[in-house]
This record gives C-alpha cells, structure tokens and sequence, in this order.
C-alpha cells in the first residue's frame, strides 16, 4: 500500500481518492443537520509514546475531544464525543434484563476513554486499546462515516481483502432497495 506524508488516501494500487468530508444539510427524519462524514484510509504511524496523529480533516470533524472504544474485529472506535453519547444511550435503552445487552454495555464502556488531540492533533492510544487491536507502529486509519477506526496494518489489509470478492454482493443485504444508484 502506498502511504501518503500528508495524511492523504492512497490505495494499493498507487492511485488515491479524496479524503475529504462530505456532508448533508439535513435529515429527513428529525430535518436537523447531519454529521459530517468521516472518510479516507490514512497511514499514520503510532510513536513511541502510544500517540498518533489524527488527520487535521479528522480533527475538525471530531471537535474538541473524542472517545476511543473497543471495536469490532479488534479495531479501535475513534468517536466524536456526541456520536459516542448517541451509541451508549441506544445501547443503555434496552432492558436491563437483556444479558447481550449488558454484556456489550460493560465491554464498550469499560474500554472507553475520552481524549482531546494536543497542539500537534495527537491522541494517546491507552495501552490496553493498543494491545487489544494488536497495534504497534504501523496503522491504518479510516473513515468510516460518523466514526473513525484505527486498525493494524496487516489486520486491515487481511480484512479488506476478505470483503473485497463480496463487496457488490453486500450492497443487495444493506442499501434499500430503489434508494440508491450509480
């Protein structure tokens, strides 16, 4: 994969693609202004202290501070503060007495921790995250639209490559059927 200095998106075959944010004026649901989207595949590195750079883009989006979570398949949420106050509280609404429910309620919110990026925009990557993503110094980090994931390099590679044969496949299970086209 080629890495990008500037924090911009390269894919492996050399070529890049916009890491810029799009965004919606409104809702249809609640007609209130929708999120800015977090996207890209950046290639930082995580330096010795546990810190890595979050893309200035990324950083604009995500405001003053952020929350990093455990992830799905050993990746790290980084959230915007609002989105992760959203997700707990969806999570918090089901009933006490649904044992998933409170089992993914106490794993989230135990490896969750709010952080505000330094003057540089760098965020501390607790160690506990790091060793639960496998992560050392080479990471992938991507948009993935009201979060960003930090990922180990070779985890994401592996993942991405797994998904790629089924990704034209994936779109009849999760885009409604009419609403979107080419």
């Amino acid at each position: 994969m080629a890495e990008n200095d500037a924090f911009g998106e390269s894919l492996s075959d050399g070529s890049a693609l916009s890491g810029s944010a799009l965004s919606e004026s409104t809702s249809a649901d609640k007609n209130l202004p929708l999120p800015d989207l977090l996207l890209g595949t950046y290639t930082p590195k995580i330096d010795s202290k546990g810190r890595v750079a979050i893309p200035a883009k990324m950083r604009n989006q995500l405001g003053n501070g952020c929350v990093l979570a455990r992830g799905q398949e050993r990746c790290v949420y980084i959230l915007p503060n609002d989105e992760f106050r959203r997700i707990a509280q969806q999570i918090q609404r089901t009933s006490l007495s649904n044992k998933a429910a409170r089992n993914y309620l106490r794993v989230f919110l135990s490896g969750a921790v709010d952080l505000e990026p330094d003057k540089q925009g760098r965020v501390m990557v607790p160690t506990m995250l790091r060793s639960y993503a496998h992560l050392g110094d080479d990471v992938v980090l991507i948009g993935v639209g009201t979060r960003a994931e930090l990922w180990n390099r070779e985890d994401w590679e592996s993942y991405l490559a797994s998904q790629e044969d089924d990704y034209s496949d994936m779109a009849d299970d999760v885009l409604p059927v009419g609403d979107f086209a080419w």
